[in-house]
């Protein structure tokens, strides 16, 4: 997978196995839509994050609460079927990272940048299609934005494309200005 030099071998494994089985289903659609509300999940939920981070869970306990929480999402069959397998294999805790993947994936193959936006809060869709705007013009390509929340952020946004990094966000303007206040102290 070109688009995941980033990611640990595990994700991109696994990443590449469910590109496969989604590819071959011809469900790469709704198994991205799938996997941006569990990342949003994931963003939003700290049971969930420490659901699938906990040793403790057991492995089937695991796979059965995930599955379930598919099933309830309306998550599709694929989804379910490969959250149960990361489970069960133990490896529930690069779900996030295997979003990131698979996702990266599917924005190269379709010539798409991808993009990771983190907000001090959810971002609307007005405000998501003007910085998708913004972003297109910036990198002369078509844009697909994975968006996360991060209430640290205080405000502004973080922007990852590739190994680029543009933190706009008022966390770090304050960790600057209290670096500059240190120096002139």
């Amino acid at each position: 997978m070109a688009g995941t030099s980033g990611s640990s071998p595990i994700a991109r494994r696994y990443a590449e196995a469910l590109f496969a089985l989604a590819d071959e289903a011809r469900a790469l659609d709704a198994t991205a839509r799938d996997l941006a509300t569990l990342k949003a999940m994931l963003g939003e939920s700290p049971e969930l994050r420490e659901l699938v981070s906990s040793p403790v869970v057991g492995r089937d306990d695991q796979a059965r609460a995930l599955v379930e929480l598919a099933k309830q999402t309306g998550l599709g069959e694929i989804t379910q079927k490969f959250l149960g397998t990361l489970a069960l294999n133990r490896r529930a805790f690069a779900l996030g990272a295997v979003i990131t993947a698979f996702l990266a994936e599917l924005a190269t193959r379709r010539g798409e940048v991808a993009v990771e936006v983190s907000a001090a809060q959810p971002l609307t869709t007005p405000q998501q299609d003007a910085l998708q705007a913004t972003l297109a013009k910036r990198f002369g390509a078509k844009v697909s934005i994975s968006p996360t929340v991060d209430p640290s952020l205080i405000g502004g946004l973080v922007v990852r494309v590739g190994s680029t990094l543009i933190d706009g966000s008022v966390r770090s303007q304050l960790s600057a200005l209290e670096r500059t206040m240190k120096g002139v102290a």
